[in-house]
């Protein structure tokens, strides 16, 4: 009986091991047991720790000129109001369309036979060592090796993604490119997807609607991901990600 008291008063120490082992995505799990996924709160991305202002080369920079009593504004891209973005915090609309297919197959085979045969039988004059009455090998050197390889590697990937999402702008480039940043999260049930749409556009690539295409976004970052009750099922386990990367074999 004593025994098993004993047991009980351990078992709030292998659960705190356990879950500084998991880390704090376990914590987070026992915390949210039963709840949907927290939507993240709609802040200025500006202000995210980490977050670094984009440079890139510049031209250099033309003086203004300026025409008296005309209508008429150097640089403008309209003769009336352009209602598309052109400023920090402006809105646009990105078109995300993404249709890859890629397909590859590889084989590559090497083999290599090495032998050494140093039929040296009486090196020393005589069939002993100098020091001691050991007696000499027939040949002091004869080594053989065989190795060979052969590795086959395919690729067969399909990836579809269509789908919009509105990006703001966060910074104007000296050349008047501008970056933008969009995030959209959906939860359905209690499983939630979040796309995320970074990169630089040129004013002159954004439509008269206020869209731009996806693949006219340079340094685009697009990514598409979740989590909640089905991305967890997919996931392997900590212990199984952990010895598949310490195990040698």
């Amino acid at each position: 009986m004593s025994c098993f008291f004993i047991k009980l008063r351990h078992v709030p120490g292998l659960i705190a091991m356990a879950l500084l082992l998991n880390g704090c995505a376990a914590f987070d799990r026992l915390i949210n047991i039963g709840e949907q996924p927290k939507l993240s709160a709609i802040d200025n991305p500006t202000t995210k720790a980490g977050y670094k202002p984009v440079q890139m080369p510049m031209p250099t920079p033309q003086p203004a000129t300026y025409n008296p009593n005309s209508l008429w504004r150097n640089g403008s891209r309209a003769f009336f109001k352009d209602q598309r973005a052109h400023q920090v915090g402006d809105l646009l609309t990105v078109l995300v369309n993404i249709n890859d297919t890629a397909q590859f197959a590889n084989e590559t085979q090497r083999s290599r036979a090495n032998k050494t045969d140093a039929n040296v039988t009486n090196f020393f004059g005589k069939n002993t060592f100098p020091l001691g009455n050991v007696g000499v090998p027939g040949a002091l050197l004869n080594a053989d090796s065989n190795t060979s390889s052969d590795g086959k590697g395919s690729v067969n990937r399909t990836e579809a993604l269509t789908t919009n999402v509105a990006a703001v702008v966060t910074q104007i480039l000296p050349n008047g490119n501008m970056v933008v940043e969009g995030k959209q999260e959906i939860r359905v049930n209690f499983e939630m997807r979040e796309l995320v749409v970074a990169g630089i556009v040129r004013p002159e690539d954004i439509q008269s609607d206020n869209t731009i295409d996806s693949h006219k976004i340079a340094e685009a970052r697009i990514a598409y991901g979740g989590k909640g009750q089905i991305t967890d099922v997919q996931q392997e386990r900590y212990g199984q990600q952990l010895s598949d990367i310490l195990l040698p074999f």
